[in-house]
């Protein structure tokens, strides 16, 4: 696993794409659709790690 990241990323839309700035550079383009999709499951993703990390011994469950 990499190491994590601690500062958000940058996203703003141009010519009808979302664009993800990321670290060292790298830049992700994604359609309007793909682009909610994501955030919705980054919303998930997030809030089952600070779960996780406030109930360590915890079973993990999917929250969809």
């Amino acid at each position: 696993m990499t190491q994590p990241h601690s500062q958000p990323r940058d996203v703003f839309q141009e010519c009808g794409e979302v664009i993800i700035d990321g670290p060292d550079g790298t830049v992700i383009a994604m359609t309007p659709e793909a682009a909610l999709r994501t955030a919705g499951r980054l919303d998930d993703a997030a809030l089952e790690a600070l779960l996780a990390r406030a109930n360590p011994g915890a079973v993990p469950f999917p929250l969809r």
